[in-house]
Order: structure tokens, then C-alpha cells, then sequence
């Protein structure tokens, strides 16, 4: 399991880890596309974070 709420920074995927246990449907009606991952932000230094990210888009 993800470790939402911590202090550090993570990328998650909601479809295949917090709300796994949804149908396609149901996940459809909550707002979580099939396609959509979450940015939570940690204490990391913002510098840091930007050349992560940014380095992690350019792969995609």
C-alpha cells in the first residue's frame, strides 16, 4: 500500500492501489479515470522535486 499522508513525495496509480476494489463503472463514478495518477507532495526540496518530475516526464 501506497504511503499516502507521509512526509515524503509519491506518485500514485488509484485504479490498481487505493481503489482497487472498484469496477471500471464505479471507479468512472467516483472521478478516478483509469488513466489518472496522484501527486502528493512532500518536505522535499522544491529543486529537487521539479528535476524529478520533469526528468520523469521526459521518459514518458
Amino acid at each position: 500500500m501506497a504511503n499516502i499522508g507521509d512526509s515524503k513525495s509519491i506518485i500514485t496509480h488509484p485504479a490498481s492501489t487505493t481503489h482497487q476494489q472498484l469496477s471500471e463503472d464505479e471507479l468512472y463514478r467516483c472521478g478516478v479515470p483509469a488513466g489518472m495518477i496522484r501527486l502528493s507532495i512532500g518536505l522535499e526540496d522544491t529543486d529537487d522535486l521539479i528535476a524529478d518530475l520533469t526528468q520523469a516526464l521526459e521518459r514518458v
